[in-house]
């Protein structure tokens, strides 16, 4: 690995570490961002919840623009908005400007995530080395993703809830330097058009479902604002997936589902994510509000699902050599199936210890099926279309996230337990269900008996 490419490593995993650090970071400070300045379950939601949706409806005009403009550009654009946006967060004076400046966050956010990942395949062009690459990518993501509570809950004990945007600060400038003085230039492409309808009716598609899940966790199914939601919702999925179906360059080709090795780790990312996701908010609520932990201890008791993560994503790569990449997520699915249905056992007087295993579980399982699961993605499309593909696949990620924390949520707001038993039940069966997605990926089985053999010869003689 030459020096440039390190540092590019190093500054793209920087990018995508600071914005996976922002989706849990949150989790932790939610107790104190409502006594600092009121609301509820729902209010505390959103400020979670604007994050993810502007992340998710946004990530894939982003990649366009990086595909446009160039994605080291648009990277270190990203940068310069993620920043800016953390410090108008530790700024807020009230919850809504909090809301607020949690969107444009999730903006820089999208610019970084669709980028991140394009800028790495053109720095890493042996497919051996971008794979390994790939996978050290992940495990900072992935470590940063689970490690936010952790953070979050140290900086809250010492500086306060504010400190846990200001810490992006440094991060983000180190990976700007990095990225802008190291990073290969990448060919932008004129011709690449940035499709504004389609990322506006992405953000209200998002936007409205959201707003009725919660709000039909606060006031009910029967309330008139929820199916307007949900209908405003499915109008404008309707009106996205017609804009997409244009010939001309739409923002994301819906060719590509047609690809095997695209549409189930894509679909997958988004299942996943919808358990996992929302799985950490109710952490945070059961840590901090059912078993009275500080949020320092709250942030500590992350910390085996952290390390469970990152060994899992060290490995991952070892594990898809031997069994295929299609096996290996199918490993990982059934080890956090395995996690949610141990915490089956949750209930009031069940002590932290007695989860601790089935949380290491659940996060080895993730940790072992996202770098085989974007690996597919990247193989499954030209070089050309990198920022495309990865786009799709956070954008589907982030989606599944937002519908994870607004419907757990919503489960939770009135009975806790009772809500916490519901989300893990529909976690199992949305893991099974990613299992049948991922099982019929093409070979599979002809890669598992392949890479028992080509372990085989080359072990010992």
């Amino acid at each position: 690995m030459t020096r440039a490419q390190a540092a590019t490593l190093i500054g793209t995993s920087l990018g995508f570490g600071v914005i996976q650090l922002d989706v849990t970071v949150v989790n932790v400070a939610v107790k104190q961002i409502g006594a600092a300045f009121g609301g509820g379950i729902a209010q505390l939601q959103w400020v979670v919840s604007s994050y993810t949706l502007m992340f998710a409806a946004l990530i894939l005009a982003a990649g366009a623009f990086g595909d446009r403009f160039g994605a080291r550009r648009v990277l270190c654009a990203g940068f310069a908005v993620f920043v800016a946006a953390s410090i108008a967060c530790g700024l807020a004076p009230g919850i809504a400007a909090l809301i607020a400046a949690r969107a444009v966050q999730g903006a820089g956010a999208a610019l970084l995530g669709a980028c991140s990942l394009a800028l790495l395949t053109h720095a890493f062009t042996d497919p051996r080395r971008r794979a390994r690459a790939i996978g050290q990518w992940a495990a900072g993501a992935s470590a940063a993703l689970s490690g936010g509570p952790v953070v979050g809950g140290l900086l809250i004990a010492s500086l306060g809830w504010r400190s846990i945007f200001f810490i992006n600060g440094p991060i983000g400038l180190a990976g700007l330097w990095l990225v802008g003085r190291h990073a290969p230039r990448t060919p932008p492409a004129p011709e690449r058009r940035v499709d504004v309808p389609g990322a506006a009716t992405a953000v209200v598609a998002l936007a409205a479902f959201a707003a009725a899940v919660i709000e039909a966790g606060q006031h009910g199914f029967a309330n008139p604002w929820v199916p307007a939601g949900l209908a405003a919702s499915a109008l404008a999925v309707a009106a996205f997936v017609r804009i997409q179906a244009r010939p001309a360059r739409p923002t994301l080709p819906l060719a590509l589902f047609r690809r095997r090795g695209f549409a189930a780790p894509v679909l997958t990312g988004f299942l996943v994510n919808v358990c996992f996701y929302g799985l950490i908010f109710l952490f945070s609520l059961l840590f901090q509000e059912q078993l009275g932990l500080s949020a320092l201890r709250a942030g500590l008791a992350f910390l085996p699902m952290t390390a469970a993560i990152l060994a899992a994503n060290l490995v991952s790569g070892r594990v898809s050599a031997a069994v295929g990449a299609p096996g290996t997520i199918m490993a990982g699915l059934a080890v956090m199936a395995a996690g949610c249905a141990g915490l089956l056992r949750a209930g009031h007087g069940t002590g932290y210890l007695a989860l601790l295993a089935q949380q290491i579980l659940l996060g080895g399982g993730l940790g072992l099926l996202v770098p085989p699961m974007t690996g597919l993605v990247l193989s499954s499309t030209e070089r050309s279309r990198s920022g495309v593909a990865s786009g799709a696949l956070t954008a589907f990620r982030q989606a599944g996230s937002l519908l994870g924390v607004a419907l757990f949520g919503a489960l939770a707001a009135s009975r806790f337990y009772s809500g916490l038993h519901t989300a893990l039940w529909i976690s199992i069966a949305v893991l099974a269900a990613s299992a049948l997605v991922s099982w019929p990926v093409t070979g599979w089985r002809r890669r598992f008996v392949a890479g028992r053999a080509a372990s085989r010869r080359g072990g010992p003689r």
